[in-house]
């Protein structure tokens, strides 16, 4: 698993990336508070994904800052 940053506005969004060799689509895992890339169950979807030739994104959606998570995320309408 690769580490990626993604940047969203002036914060940025850590994920794990995994990219199978001639992988023909990606399933991206969202996870707001009740999970994280890093749950074991998270992981063990996204390996039998990947032994089915599918890339994943596991991101988790709110972004620790110190002792305080961000939970208002804007939307775009």
């Amino acid at each position: 698993m690769r580490t990626v940053s993604i940047p969203v506005g002036q914060q940025t969004i850590e994920g794990g990336l995994i990219l199978p060799e001639n992988a023909k689509a990606a399933v991206i895992f969202a996870h707001g508070s009740s999970s994280s890339r890093h749950s074991p169950r998270n992981k063990y979807v996204a390996g039998k994904l990947n032994r089915a030739g599918l890339a994943t994104l596991l991101i988790d959606l709110l972004a620790a800052e110190g002792e305080q998570h961000r939970f208002n995320i804007d939307l775009a309408r």
